[in-house]
């Protein structure tokens, strides 16, 4: 199915194509899965960045419905090399068989809203520190124990810790902010209406899933010790 994508601004585009850049910074080949009610006005893009084992997720707002339910996965690259800021708009690439991932998205609704997450900026910071302290101990591995492997032991270590008292845990955070949604929320643009102004990050459960939600995209996972990771999950309907 292709097709023509109008975007509710020059910003909607330019922020689209920055969260496909970064898919495709992390994975040349990477696919996304698009989303779109006929009746609605967001285009929901679903992606999963190698190595975090997390789920992503940018809304994306339309000019105009798109007139017909769209559900499909694209190429990442192919979808980015189609996005055009000054008009606001993309071309829907050729759907491609999707990785299994593609096939499991969180839950439509149901969510509840947990308490205990940090703010922004302390998960920023969370995050820094993070990285600082996997170089540190990076650096100080003896040259024979500098390998892959031990990198990796360290890597799972630091970012398995739980974030302040919730029980999302550090790649998360640190996902959603190499993704470009921690960043600090534009003061630049147009003032919006009270319904429209974006909502403040939050943490969210549903059954066995977390999800991190900030003012420009979500991450999903499962939660610490229900089923190990994305791939064990069924194909919910969404």
């Amino acid at each position: 199915m292709n097709g023509q994508l109008r975007f509710a601004d020059s910003g909607e585009a330019a922020d689209l194509a920055a969260f496909l850049g970064r898919l495709v910074h992390y994975d040349r080949a990477a696919v996304v899965r698009l989303q779109a009610r006929a009746e609605g006005g967001a285009l929901a893009v679903f992606g999963r960045p190698p190595s975090f084992d997390v789920l992503a997720v940018r809304a994306v707002r339309l000019a105009a419905p798109v007139g017909r339910p769209l559900d499909l996965t694209v190429s990442a690259g192919e979808l980015l090399e189609s996005v055009d800021e000054v008009a606001a708009g993309a071309v829907v690439p050729q759907p491609v068989t999707g990785p299994p991932w593609a096939g499991v998205l969180p839950p439509r609704g149901g969510w509840e809203q947990v308490p205990g997450l940090p703010g922004a900026e302390a998960m920023r910071a969370a995050v820094a520190g993070a990285v600082a302290e996997f170089r540190a101990r990076d650096a100080a591995l003896p040259p024979q124990h500098r390998t892959r492997s031990e990198r990796d032991r360290i890597g799972r270590d630091i970012w398995s810790r739980a974030l302040g008292d919730t029980e999302l845990p550090l790649r998360a955070v640190h996902a959603a902010q190499s993704l470009g949604f921690l960043r600090p929320v534009r003061t630049t643009v147009p003032a919006r209406a009270a319904h429209e102004r974006p909502e403040p990050v939050a943490l969210f459960t549903c059954g066995g899933w977390l999800r991190l939600s900030t003012p420009y995209g979500s991450v999903a996972m499962r939660r610490p010790g229900r089923t190990g990771g994305l791939g064990a999950l069924l194909v919910r309907p969404v």
